[in-house]
Order: structure tokens, then sequence, then C-alpha cells
């Protein structure tokens, strides 16, 4: 509920003025002022609004910093300042207000190590931070946050190992790291995600191999680890995931022969496993993937005859426009199926 006034003065002590209305400092539960175009900083006044439980700001060209005061509304639920052009850190004083469901301030410009203190919000649900200057490691306490459905930390300067501590996370549903420094291992404390829709870790520098406990997350759609150091074999666990739709890999140094058992991942439409070390030949039963429109296999070593199957797929080899599919660079032998034989470039 907002009470607003327009074109008069506010009343001292029940009202409080902001961008030029008036809000009644009781009665205001609710403030959504998104896409409002509003410019300058948030003023700290905010906080006169004692009953807010939901502030609403994104997409605008705010700037400066969040004010502190803003961790005297002890109500908020809902802390939306996403899309602006806010600088400075996160202020101390958020940390107090523990019943935030919702604190989203991606797409900024804010300069922050990602505090400890991130812990102290245990009823949040969504947590949206990426598009930002966020550096440090994740602390351990972000598996205090067991309600968390959301946690998108995605386009930062993130470094550092993913605490085990992820593994608390058991409601967890989308889960994008992707675009920051992040070091070490995945741990296998990740396979204890099993509402997993969304694992987005593209674009770091991970190491090791994949862990098994991926293939517990039945309800995963994307798998996204291109652009890391990894290694080792596709465990067999992840053939498993038949609700997966994007397989993505490219740029690491996995090795090994893709199983038929790919072709039990009946809902995918994107493999990209370029620039890898796979070997082997191409499984007869990609090509019985219903869905399929992308096949990116381009750099590794497969080897021997390409499956006629291949030509059942709803490829448009050569049109990049529409989707990528791309197996250059490999050992593949002539005859080569119709649909491909002008686009299968360099084969050694």
């Amino acid at each position: 509920f907002m009470s607003v006034g327009w074109g008069q003065d506010c009343v001292d002590g029940v009202e409080v003025e902001l961008w030029g209305e008036c809000y009644n400092i009781e009665e205001t539960t609710y403030l959504d002022l998104s896409y409002s175009g509003l410019t300058g900083e948030i003023p700290p006044e905010i906080s006169y609004l004692i009953n807010l439980e939901g502030l609403c700001l994104g997409n605008n060209e705010l700037t400066g910093s969040i004010p502190p005061e803003i961790g005297n509304l002890v109500n908020l639920r809902h802390l939306q300042l996403w899309s602006n052009q806010l600088t400075g850190g996160i202020p101390s004083e958020i940390y107090n207000l523990t019943n935030l469901f919702d604190l989203s301030i991606q797409d900024n410009q804010l300069v922050e190590i990602l505090s400890p203190q991130i812990g102290n919000l245990v009823n949040l649900r969504s947590l949206f931070l990426w598009g930002n200057y966020i550096y440090g490691e994740i602390p351990p306490e972000i598996g205090n946050l067991t309600e968390l459905t959301h946690l998108i930390l995605s386009e930062n300067l993130l470094y550092g190992e993913i605490p085990p501590e992820i593994g608390n996370l058991i409601n967890l549903e989308y889960l994008q790291l992707g675009w920051n420094s992040l070091t070490g291992h995945i741990p296998l404390e990740i396979g204890n995600l099993t509402n997993l829709r969304e694992l987005i870790l593209i674009s770091n520098s991970f190491t090791g191999e994949i862990p098994s406990g991926i293939g517990n997350m039945e309800y995963l759609i994307y798998l996204v680890l291109g652009g890391n150091n990894m290694l080792g074999d596709i465990p067999p666990e992840i053939y498993n995931l038949t609700n997966l739709i994007e397989f993505n890999l490219w740029g690491n140094n996995f090795s090994g022969e893709i199983p038929s058992g790919i072709g039990n991942l009946i809902s995918l439409e994107r493999i990209f496993f370029d620039d890898n070390n796979f070997s082997g030949l191409i499984p007869e039963s990609i090509g019985f993937l219903p869905h399929l429109i992308s096949l990116g296999l381009r750099n590794n070593q497969f080897s021997g005859l390409v499956p006629e199957s291949i030509c059942d797929l709803d490829i448009n080899w050569g049109n990049w426009d529409q989707s990528y599919s791309d197996i250059r660079n490999n050992q593949l032998c002539p005859p080569y199926p119709e649909c491909i034989e002008d686009y299968v470039g360099e084969q050694d």
C-alpha cells in the first residue's frame, strides 16, 4: 500500500517527500518506482518509511552510494536496486535486514568485498549481485542461506574456491557464478543441490573433474562449464539428466570418448564440446536427439566415420546465425554424410 499526495507540501511528522512526492510515513508499505526515470542519489529520508516491506527502484539512473539508513527498514522483505549506476559498497547495515526475501542489486557499479555478514540474511530466497565489481572469496557463511533458490553472482571479480558449504543450499534452483576468477575443484558437496535447474560456472579457472553428483540433479536444464581448465572423462551419471537442454563444456581439457548414453539426454538442444581432447567415434545416438539444433565438436580428436544419423538432426549446417554447429579440426574420415560434406573443413 502506498499513500501519495501530489503538488502539495508534505505534512510534518506524517509524510516524507521523496522525488517530489509525499508518502505517508506509517501507511506506505510498498514503494515501487522501477522504470520511473529517477536520477540523483537515493535520499536517506527513505528510511522514515518505517513499515516499508518492499522497496523497488530498479532500472532508473540513480547514482551515488546505497544509503546506510536503508538498514533501519527492519520490515523490509524486498530490496531491489538493480540496473542503476550505484557506486561504493554494500553498507554493512543492509545485513541487519534479517527479514529480507529478495536482495537484487545487480547491474550497478558496486565495489565491495563479498562480506561474511551475508550469512545473517537467513530468510533470503534470491540474491542477485551479478554485473558489479564484487570481489574476494565466496564466504563459507553463504551456507547459512538455506532458503535460497537463486544465487546469481556472475560477472564480478570473485576469486578463490567455491566453499563446500554451498552444499547446504538444498533449495537452490539457480546457481550462476560465471565470468569471475574462481579456481580449484568444483566441491563434491554441489551434488547435494538436487533441485538445481541451472549450474552456470562458465569462464572461470576451475580445475579437476566434473563431480559425479551433478548426475543427481534430475531437474537440471543448463549445465554450463565452458571456459575453464577442467579435465577427465564425463562421469556416466551425467547421462541421467533427461531434462538437460544445454550441455556446455567448451574450452577445457576434457578427454575420453562420448558414450552412446548421450542419447538418453532426450531434451538436449545444444551441445558445446569444442576445444577439448575428446576422442573416439561420434556416437550414432547423437543423431537420435529429437530437439538438437546446435552441435559443437570442433577442435577435438574425434575419429572414424561420422554417423549418417547426424543428418536426421534439425541443424542448418553453415548457417551460424541460426544455430552454431561445427565439427572441423578433428580426425574424421570420409565418406562424410551428405548434409555435412561441405562443412567438415580440415580433418587430420
